[in-house]
């Protein structure tokens, strides 16, 4: 199949080259024909150089070339990015009935909207059917090593979600399909939170006892949340929402842990985001879950003390 694949960033990269090795042609946007050149001859992104792209991935900064002829699209950019990016989308004209495939983790401040939402409010003749979420515990690195990891496919139809599957199953990169579309975005945006809290309280040094009461509480915080959407309990104790809190909060190579962390370490929110050099999509989260719970009128403490640390109203400490 011809895929329109939307970002260039680390988890772009990874999931491109997961399509490019099941046999698909891959045709990717990014931002400038700079970075497009670049990723072009050097085949892969300065922060993931041991994941090289095979030949049938091609990047441009042309969105009509990208999605010309696409048969699936699939989003990697930002939480703050998919508006914009779809926007673009839209001055295109795209085949009726195509998958697109949100594997951004996040949700959109002020409005309050899964990502899926605002694709759907920027292309309001899509069918909802067709806007799917992938999520999971996956770090790109790892993927990138073909060591054995799962992910979840979610959309409101079970039969597509079970395509997009297969579409990026591979015998290392497992994905099972769900059709709880509400439970996998917020699992997957929510929990980044919870691993700022994490990566603050190991580097205050509280213990292993810490992280793990942070991580059950904030379990619970994201369910209470996401029931008031619509979202199933067992969708957030599944891959998208408890299986990728284990991973995120307790490992470094999770930007948000590290982004507490550092936090934690006496680093500005600036100085912090900066030391990464990739986005923390907790940072933009945590403002929108706080505006999510004032709505529902809900007690979210651990969300409330990481926006305040960030915003610097608070001391990690």
């Amino acid at each position: 199949m011809k895929i329109g694949f939307l970002g260039a960033g680390v988890w772009g990269i990874c999931l491109a080259r997961i399509l490019a090795l099941n046999g698909h042609e891959v045709i990717g946007w990014t931002r400038t024909d700079a970075h497009a050149r670049e990723v072009n001859q050097t085949r892969r992104n300065p922060h993931l150089p041991d994941c090289i792209l095979p030949d049938n991935v091609i990047y441009t900064h042309d969105m009509n070339k990208v999605l010309q002829g696409a048969e699936v699209i699939v989003e990697a950019v930002t939480s703050a990015g998919i508006r914009p990016v779809f926007e673009l989308v839209k001055k295109i004209s795209i085949k009726k009935g195509i998958p697109i495939v949100i594997t951004s983790k996040g949700i959109e401040q002020n409005t309050c909207m899964t990502l899926p939402d605002v694709v759907l409010s920027v292309l309001e003749e899509v069918d909802p059917h067709f806007v799917l979420c992938l999520s999971g515990p996956g770090f790109a690195a790892e993927i990138c090593k073909s060591l054995p990891t799962s992910v979840v496919v979610g959309g409101t139809s079970i039969d597509i979600a079970t395509d997009i599957a297969r579409l990026f199953t591979t015998k290392f990169f497992r994905v099972y399909s769900n059709n709880d579309l509400k439970g996998i975005c917020l699992g997957g945006a929510l929990k980044n939170i919870i691993a700022i809290a994490c990566g603050v309280s190991d580097g205050l040094q509280l213990g292993t006892g810490a992280r793990a009461s942070l991580m059950t509480r904030g379990l619970h915080e994201i369910v209470r949340l996401a029931s008031h959407y619509g979202a199933k309990k067992e969708t957030l104790y599944g891959l998208s929402g408890m299986g990728d809190m284990f991973l995120t909060c307790s490992s470094e190579k999770s930007r948000n842990f590290r982004f507490g962390y550092l936090l934690s370490k006496g680093y500005s929110t600036e100085k912090a985001k900066t030391e990464i050099d990739m986005v923390v999509e907790g940072a933009y989260t945590a403002v929108s879950c706080m505006q999510m719970s004032k709505k529902f009128d809900l007690q979210m403490p651990i969300t409330e003390a990481v926006l305040q640390v960030i915003d610097g109203v608070i001391t990690p400490k």
